[in-house]
């Protein structure tokens, strides 16, 4: 007679969260910051055609970190959420924090119940009137929801990438500031990311129904070398808030 195999649920739970983080850090990280106009998302990532950053409704944008079968999947649950609220209701009624409670509990039942944790990081966010009404959603591979003020990083050193942008983010930055500020926060201070490495989009504030737009080609060139003083400030404080470079931008 077989001995039943036993291990303490705190065990299973803490190899899950493990298996999880070390998928994630495995991964390019990315950031967003809300300024004057919007929220602008930034990721490092070289491909033209694989997207960590989408479209999820009008004001409602959607990014992943980590594996990118399993945020995109997550996506496309969330247009179809989306979609199906907005035509039975009013598109009024969708918003980014339902969104991400649903998000919440796909993950949590993943992480609890299978095999296999997703090894992801998501951000759910929503562009508001105001810049005081902006939500931004950092949901972790476990189901945890945090509600981000004003920024947010994410992937395998959120914590460090965090900080610096926590050095030169402050609110009423432009796009061109801000947009400076979350790129060399995930670059660091031992390097520079250049627009053939980053993938931007923004929810604009005051662009009608459809807030989301990517910032590509010279338009990105001209935001990323020709930010003001104060962009340039703003950049250099938060490439020297860090303590590593690209820890945690690997593939």
């Amino acid at each position: 007679m077989t001995m039943p195999f036993y291990v303490a649920p705190e065990q299973v739970m803490k190899d899950r969260a493990d298996f999880a983080r070390k998928g994630i850090a495995r991964g390019r990280a990315l950031a967003a910051a809300s300024y004057d106009e919007g929220i602008v998302i930034v990721a490092e990532n070289t491909s033209s055609t694989l997207r960590k950053v989408s479209e999820i409704y009008d004001r409602i944008a959607f990014a992943g970190v980590g594996r990118y079968n399993e945020f995109d999947q997550l996506r496309v649950a969330g247009v179809r959420a989306a979609d199906l609220k907005g035509y039975a209701y009013s598109r009024d009624d969708v918003d980014a924090r339902t969104l991400a409670n649903q998000y919440a509990q796909i993950l949590g039942q993943i992480f609890t119940h299978e095999m296999k944790p997703l090894e992801v990081e998501i951000l759910v966010v929503e562009v508001g009137g105001e810049p005081a009404d902006d939500q931004l959603f950092h949901i972790l591979y476990d189901g945890t929801v945090g509600d981000e003020d004003g920024f947010a990083a994410l992937g395998g050193e959120a914590e460090i990438i965090g900080q610096r942008l926590a050095d030169g983010w402050h609110p009423g930055l432009t796009l061109a500031q801000a947009l400076r500020a979350a790129a060399a926060a995930l670059a660091g201070s031992d390097r520079t990311l250049g627009p053939g490495e980053l993938e931007v989009a923004i929810l604009a504030r005051h662009d009608g129904r459809r807030a989301f737009r990517r910032i590509e080609g010279a338009e990105l060139v001209e935001l990323l070398g020709g930010g003001s003083e104060q962009g340039d400030e703003a950049g250099e404080a938060a490439g020297q808030g860090g303590d590593e470079g690209d820890g945690g931008n690997r593939d």
